[in-house]
């Protein structure tokens, strides 16, 4: 685990590696059953990254019954569980007034999950809060992932086999 520097404050880095897509879904179970509402995930990374893929994990332990699918085309899929579920992909936003125009503030500051593909592109209008999924693909089919501004402490525990000691 390292130090990282977010909004004025030092927060802990964890870096991550799951090995296939059904250990990719496995941690998003674990990240998911930790999750409160009014939690935001940034989440950033490459086309077939994996985003959708930890989503789908994260839904399953919020108790989503439906397929989670990728929201490139619709913008914003809404899911209901023991909390809703917005899930964000932002890669055709031009500007962060876009976002803001979709009408996310209420979802954002509402008491759902709300996970952010491609954040990179709107992250000031994220609050302080926003915890930061980052993905990255290896030529092996497994997943690098780096998790930030998740203070839970039970997570280190539920996710040890998947932690990069370094």
């Amino acid at each position: 685990m390292h130090l990282e520097q977010r909004f004025g404050r030092t927060t802990p880095l964890i870096s991550l590696y799951t090995s296939s897509s059904e250990e990719t879904i496995n941690l998003g179970t674990i990240i998911g059953s930790l999750l409160k509402p009014g939690d935001v995930i940034a989440m950033q990374g490459t086309l077939a990254a994996g985003k959708t893929t930890i989503t789908k994990g994260i839904a399953q332990a919020l108790g989503v019954e439906e397929t989670v699918t990728s929201p490139t085309f619709t913008l914003i899929s809404e899911y209901e569980g023991k909390m809703p579920l917005y899930h964000m992909d932002v890669y055709r936003i031009d500007t962060t007034e876009d976002f803001v125009n979709l009408g996310t503030e209420d979802m954002i500051y509402g008491k759902g999950v709300s996970i952010i593909e491609w954040s990179e592109k709107i992250m000031s209008e994220l609050p302080k809060r926003t915890i930061v999924l980052k993905l990255e693909a290896d030529d092996k089919g497994g997943r690098n992932i780096t998790l930030s501004n998740f203070d839970r402490p039970e997570f280190i525990e539920k996710a040890e086999k998947y932690i990069i000691r370094k």
